[in-house]
């Protein structure tokens, strides 16, 4: 009997090419012509605009990215950090997003799981993955914002230890147990009354999870726990470090190897690849190029934030579309798609 693909099935493709996605929100606040604007109106950085949040999803998704990823930040810290990600509370916009797109991965990058009852994530989660027809991967991540711990009464330093507890009580609530004759029954598994159980369950086994950077785990011990790893980009060199450990630690496996990175497309598709932080400032013949060679190297898939850019992100992401998706194919893509064909680079 065949096994339906799980939403991390979507993100890969048979050849060693990445998929691509977009990391929300879909804002330019980043770019240079909006901070100058930014600045003269009092508005602070690092909150984007969400008035055409929906409209965007939506095109996004009908242009054939393959997955829409949000980040996940509880609180807003404009002195640190200056950066209140997609400012939505992350599961409540998830389901939205379920509701108002049909083909695209939904993905988070990354909840922080140690400042969240595990219990709570777990069917928050399940009911994305339900809503959205199996198409929900739940990223996690330890965290890195010291200031955010007291006030939620964790401890920072012992963040680890949450974050592995907490992976096993989501693994535990998703389970489901069977009698002999293999009538499923409520039961958490975890020592408590089997009476009890944490409903909805996913439409697979279990929802699938990529853990973010090391989340003060040991490489060994994500390649175990973890569905798919979630990491930054890096230049190649460093990348084919990285992505040669994973598939060492995960051989036999078809555990995929995701990466989040900034671009600022530039309007002239010959301008050269230049490092920007985590990401890139490019025209799309280079970037084309590398993200060839990021596949080569083991990349599964990438989600580009379209923020550092200085153009309407309506405008990039037709490009996107029009240009670069064609040679990066989600599996499955569905004919009459608004993406164009392959335009000469």
């Amino acid at each position: 009997m065949s096994v339906a693909p799980t939403a991390l099935d979507r993100l890969v493709n048979a050849s060693n090419l990445p998929t691509l996605g977009l990391e929300l929100p879909l804002d330019n606040d980043w770019g240079a012509t909006r901070l100058r604007a930014d600045r003269a109106a009092g508005r602070p950085f690092g909150v984007p605009d969400l008035t055409r949040h929906a409209e965007l999803a939506r095109l996004a998704d009908r242009l054939g990215f393959a997955g829409l990823w949000v980040r996940d930040v509880p609180l807003y810290d404009p002195e640190q950090f200056g950066d209140a990600g997609s400012v939505f509370e992350t599961f409540t916009h998830l389901g939205h997003l379920a509701a108002v797109t049909e083909r695209a991965v939904l993905g988070t990058a990354a909840v922080v799981l140690p400042l969240r009852r595990p219990l709570l994530v777990a069917k928050a989660a399940a009911t994305v993955d339900v809503l959205s027809g199996g198409r929900f991967v739940l990223g996690l991540a330890s965290g890195d914002r010291p200031v955010e711990y007291p006030l939620f009464g964790e401890d920072f330093q012992g963040r680890g230890a949450t974050f592995r507890k907490g992976v096993e009580i989501l693994r535990a609530a998703w389970a489901r147990h069977t009698d002999d004759a293999g009538m499923e029954l409520p039961g958490l598994g975890l020592g408590a009354d089997r009476r009890l159980d944490v409903l909805p369950k996913p439409t697979g086994p279990s929802v699938p999870l990529a853990i973010a950077g090391h989340a003060q785990q040991s490489a060994e011990w994500i390649s175990r726990n973890a569905d798919a790893s979630l990491n930054y980009p890096r230049p190649l060199e460093a990348l084919r470090l990285r992505t040669r450990e994973w598939q060492e630690l995960t051989a036999g496996t078809s555990k995929p190897y995701l990466t989040p990175m900034q671009l600022d497309l530039t309007g002239s598709p010959s301008t050269a690849a230049t490092p920007i932080r985590l990401g890139l400032r490019t025209g799309r013949q280079a970037l084309i190029d590398h993200l060839r060679a990021m596949g080569e190297l083991g990349v599964a898939h990438v989600s580009f934030n379209l923020r550092p850019g200085n153009r309407p992100v309506e405008e990039v992401l037709h490009e996107l579309a029009e240009t670069v998706l064609p040679h990066f194919p989600s599996p499955g893509t569905a004919a009459g798609t608004d993406a164009a064909v392959p335009v000469a680079s």
